[in-house]
């Protein structure tokens, strides 16, 4: 199947006015991967033979901030078309930013306080800009379905909060976290990494697994548990930078406190060289 590709607003809306129901959105950075085959067939399978899968692919400017890595960060459109076609895609939408922010944009997204801490608290403006651009995605597309990553929980979480508190009216799937065969999670940005940093990173997934281990001695256990690992990890060489660990409410990713009881998700950052790596677990908690 080769994909329809709009590259203007006016493309897209010719391509729309002929797109059958259910219209699924998955919105991407392009630089596709097998974690993105993973929403692009699940974005197939709820639209089903006779609805239509959209992609949109750009590089958000509004969510990088100085001395990050938008200039650098990788962009393949002919690739991200050839896996988009393989995988049953009916139109790509791959805007400028010229066409995606005509004007500057005044008026932006406010993430209130789930968005303020971990990768809000990280990286400040971050979740503005991923929750401006994906507002006007929705608006520009007008899905029934949109679909996302567990990798990006925080982020996952905020866009069904701005969904629901917009009354939005769109479906929001979530597609579980795929791991390469050597347990790092997949991302465009792994790319990056030579092979001894790339060895390193592999802390940040085993660090996460110690957590899940621990998880019936509690929740400070499981804290400790991780936190023994990226420490260590931390002497290496190179060594692994942790940014933030973290076991939150996978609602309100508020830290869970001591008796919690149920699901939990473990959270963590780090960088390897200059490669900056984001890692999530469910964490199953009984009381203590």
């Amino acid at each position: 199947m080769i994909p329809i590709l709009a590259r203007t607003r006016r493309g897209l809306d010719a391509a729309r006015h002929g797109m059958t129901p259910p219209v699924v959105l998955v919105p991407t950075m392009g630089a596709l991967h097998d974690g993105h085959r993973a929403l692009l067939r699940r974005a197939r399978e709820i639209a089903g033979t006779d609805g239509s899968v959209l992609v949109s692919v750009f590089v958000n400017p509004l969510q990088f901030g100085p001395g990050e890595d938008f200039g650098r960060y990788p962009r393949d459109l002919t690739e991200d078309l050839a896996i988009c076609g393989a995988e049953g895609v009916t139109v790509v939408f791959a805007p400028d930013r010229a066409g995606m922010y005509p004007r500057e944009q005044l008026v932006t997204v406010d993430p209130g306080p789930m968005g303020q801490v971990l990768e809000g608290a990280s990286r400040p403006g971050f979740f503005t800009g991923v929750l401006t651009v994906v507002l006007k995605l929705f608006q520009l597309t007008l899905p029934d379905v949109a679909v996302f990553g567990q990798k990006d929980a925080q982020q996952l979480a905020l866009v069904r909060r701005m969904t629901a508190d917009f009354d939005l009216g769109i479906a929001i799937d979530g597609v579980p976290l795929v791991r390469d065969p050597d347990g790092l999670a997949t991302s465009s940005r792994n790319r990056y990494l030579s092979a001894s940093e790339r060895a390193t990173a592999l802390a940040l997934p085993a660090a996460l697994r110690a957590g899940q281990e621990a998880a019936g001695d509690g929740s400070e256990a499981v804290l400790a548990a991780a936190g023994q690992v990226l420490d260590r990890a931390s002497r290496g060489d190179p060594p692994l930078l942790p940014d933030y660990l973290a076991l939150v409410d996978p609602e309100t990713f508020a830290g869970v406190k001591p008796g919690y009881a149920g699901t939990a998700l473990l959270l963590a950052a780090a960088r390897a060289g200059k490669t900056r790596l984001i890692d999530n677990m469910p964490v199953t908690l009984g009381r203590e």
